[in-house]
């Protein structure tokens, strides 16, 4: 999907989107900025879209129907095209890791991951294996931040998660304490709840809502994307997020959710588990392994919020419409406090993942401690 040429491609979420616009067109922008919303509601997009608009040559103006001065990009210049560079983050992280595996492995150790496509521009992903921003990162960010920009306004630096090591919070800190006139950080969030109360305190906070399922199945519908049952059901999965919509991948959630259906059919039949072993098996180390298991993670816990709203009566709201059926006895199956165990049970098999704990074997366990509670 191209990179959008202007803020009028940004769907939805206009008011929040026209202040931020307002706020640099009259030189408000805060230093230090949170963009909260749910995975795939357009963060990412947004903060390039506000740092092309900070770092334009052209810095183009348009006025709102209130009347307001907004900021634009022109999408042509020299450094909008060098910040749109950086759209495409994951081939981006992908280039870096591989760069960091052709190091000596003493050199690998020392080197993070990082993505600049412009010399101003600085952007922090996630570090592999453990996906949490370490150190390191925060570290470069500081030390880059103490020096002039060498070819924009501004220097920007964007931190793509709110999972960070105790350390690189602490950090962190220092920067938002006292940032450079000319320094911008926006900080990514799905949950602003992860963040020190002294980081988030120290900014500003943008929050991207969700849209209504019947405008993404619309939106689908104008795209000529899927059947009306898939649309039907995208809307409802991606929970609000346009850009999660336009890119789901039915065929990977299904496959996921299969799985994660087998470990909760496995709890309510206890006895039952060679099928279940032979599928986790598959759970394996590795870059795959941890996509493959996140999935998993994703879906089991989109089954069971769906299990407690149609205990809750509040059935019209479940987002895997096509297993109602199934949903259905489940939630007349598991009382209350079992399916709270199993989601501290989930928050477990993720915290061992970034401990870097065998997959197939924390899935297995999990898959028993369900069963035993089920008893």
């Amino acid at each position: 999907m191209a990179f959008p040429s202007s803020f009028a491609e940004f769907l939805g979420n206009t008011h929040v989107v026209e202040n931020l616009r307002a706020a640099i067109a009259a030189g408000r922008f805060p230093h230090s900025l949170i963009i909260a919303g749910p995975r795939g509601a357009g963060k990412y997009t947004l903060a390039l879209m506000l740092t092309m608009a900070l770092e334009c040559r052209e810095q183009p103006r348009e006025i709102s129907a209130d009347g307001r001065e907004l900021a634009n990009f022109c999408g042509v210049c020299a450094n909008c095209t060098r910040i749109a560079e950086s759209a495409a983050l994951d081939d981006r992280i992908a280039e870096a890791i591989a760069a960091r595996e052709e190091m000596r492995e003493t050199d690998k150790k020392e080197t993070r991951v990082l993505v600049q496509t412009h010399p101003d521009v600085l952007v922090i992903p996630p570090d592999p294996p453990q996906l949490l921003i370490k150190l390191g990162q925060v570290r470069t960010m500081i030390h880059r931040a103490a020096y002039l920009p060498v070819e924009a306004p501004r220097k920007v630096f964007m931190l793509t998660s709110s999972a960070f090591m105790k350390e690189a919070a602490n950090s962190l800190l220092k920067l938002l304490e006292e940032p450079p006139a000319y320094a911008h950080l926006i900080l990514l969030a799905e949950n602003i709840g992860e963040l020190l109360p002294t980081i988030r305190s120290r900014c500003g906070v943008s929050r991207l809502g969700a849209l209504p399922a019947e405008e993404i199945a619309a939106l689908l519908n104008d795209r000529k994307l899927g059947s009306s049952k898939e649309r039907e059901l995208i809307a409802r999965l991606s929970e609000g997020a346009i850009g999660r919509a336009l890119s789901f991948d039915l065929a990977a959630y299904t496959a996921a959710r299969a799985d994660a259906l087998l470990i909760l059919r496995t709890a309510e039949r206890s006895g039952e588990h060679a099928v279940m072993f032979k599928a986790t098996e598959t759970y394996r180390a590795g870059a795959d392994g941890q996509e493959k298991t996140t999935a998993l993670l994703r879906a089991m816990a989109a089954l069971l919020e769906d299990v407690l709203l149609l205990q809750a009566g509040a059935g019209d709201r479940i987002r895997n419409v096509d297993l109602r059926n199934e949903l259905e006895r489940m939630a007349s199956a598991f009382s209350f406090e079992w399916i709270e165990r199993a989601v501290k049970g989930l928050d477990g098999v993720q915290s061992g993942m970034r401990r870097n704990l065998l997959r197939n074997v924390s899935l297995d366990a999990f898959a028993m401690e369900l069963e035993e509670s089920a008893l």
